[in-house]
């Protein structure tokens, strides 16, 4: 079999798939890629036996059609270098002996058989359908992945929670101490329906989804899910179990308001933070007008305050927060100024944009520390 397709495009489609390698392997077929030619067609899928990701490209010419598989660091090596121009691939289907030939060299490797490969199990005829495009979903990823908590006990609180109903899609990430809501009120269903997305896969599709209206469909049942966009798709395994009542921890009447330009914030707290004892607590001292942020170390007799020009309405407040956890949240939002609604130093502080997005609801959540007086 010979095949001819491009050196930029078989890389960058070899790149993508990249991430789902696992570093180590019980089954020495996983450390592969499976080529697949059907017509003009390539079709490159990289498995971890929990997600499989697949991509097409078109060919330039193809003589025959087959399936073989090929090491992942042998093949991504040999063409990642490579400026743009034809490659063409010499596929002995008996011997699996594989010639790369491009414009001034050869490389010569060998494949294997792609009939170990695994395949997940197809989803049940009444999967659920959610249909999202690539641009909203990925900003949704972005926002929330860095929420996620590392659990064994509560394995349900490492992914991401999609939550269908008739209010619109909310996405939601959570570790106990911070909490990421976004809700897309187009995206509604009379019938409500929820699955937990693992990390791993939603950092794949954060690594390949782009910011176009193109459309993205995900289909899922009770164990499995499958996404497909416009470059490939995703199968992977969904973590079972309940997911907490997000909504029982969402204040409704924080009824103090200060908003504050982003990046400015952003700014003080990078300068305070290095000052902090070791658990990372800032305190905000905040009346009309004025927010002063500082930190201290009392063992290393260390400090640093700075204050800064706020809109506040309410009573004068002292609230302490871990800097990095408040830092996370402020640097994973898009807009210019935040409000944060407050109610006493005890209770949970609501972060939201200014300005929503059209259509969405962005919400984040951070749990107060104790302030130590």
């Amino acid at each position: 079999m010979r095949l001819t397709i491009s050196s930029t495009a078989l890389a960058s489609r070899l790149s993508a798939l990249s991430k789902v390698f696992n570093s180590k392997n019980t089954m020495p077929i996983l450390d592969c890629y499976l080529f697949e030619v059907k017509g003009d067609q390539l079709t490159i899928t990289a498995s971890d036996s929990e997600n499989v990701m697949t991509t097409q490209v078109t060919l330039d010419e193809a003589d025959n059609e087959g399936v073989f598989a090929v090491s992942n660091r042998t093949i991504l090596d040999a063409v990642k270098e490579l400026p743009e121009q034809p490659l063409t691939l010499d596929v002995d289907m008996a011997s699996f002996a594989v010639k790369v030939i491009y414009q001034n060299g050869m490389y010569n490797f060998t494949a294997q058989s792609g009939a170990e490969f695994p395949r997940l199990q197809p989803l049940h005829d009444d999967a659920a359908a959610i249909i999202i495009d690539s641009k909203t979903l990925l900003n949704d990823i972005t926002h929330s992945i860095f929420a996620t908590a590392n659990e064994e006990l509560r394995p349900v609180m490492n992914g991401i929670y999609f939550d269908l109903n008739q209010e619109g899609l909310a996405i939601v990430a959570s570790d106990g101490h911070k909490l990421v809501r976004t809700r897309n009120k187009g995206i509604t269903s009379e019938a409500p329906m929820s699955f937990i997305l693992p990390k791993k896969p939603a950092n794949l599709l954060k690594g390949v989804l782009t910011k176009s209206e193109d459309e993205v469909i995900i289909r899922f049942d009770e164990r499995n899910a499958s996404i497909s966009y416009a470059d490939g798709s995703l199968t992977c395994r969904l973590i079972e179990g309940r997911y907490p009542n997000y909504n029982s921890v969402i204040p409704q009447d924080n009824p103090y308001q200060l908003t504050i330009d982003r990046m400015v914030l952003i700014g003080v707290i990078r300068r305070v933070l290095p000052f902090a004892s070791s658990s990372q607590q800032v305190r905000l001292h905040i009346e009309m007008g004025k927010a002063v942020i500082s930190s201290e170390d009392i063992d290393f007799y260390t400090s640093a305050k700075e204050e800064i020009v706020c809109d506040y309405t309410g009573n004068p407040m002292d609230i302490g927060f871990k800097g990095t956890s408040l830092m996370e949240i402020l640097t994973n939002l898009d807009c210019e100024e935040v409000t944060l609604e407050l109610a006493d130093p005890s209770r949970p502080c609501l972060i939201l944009p200014t300005q929503q997005p059209e259509n969405e609801d962005i919400l984040m959540l951070i749990m107060p520390m104790l302030l130590n007086d």
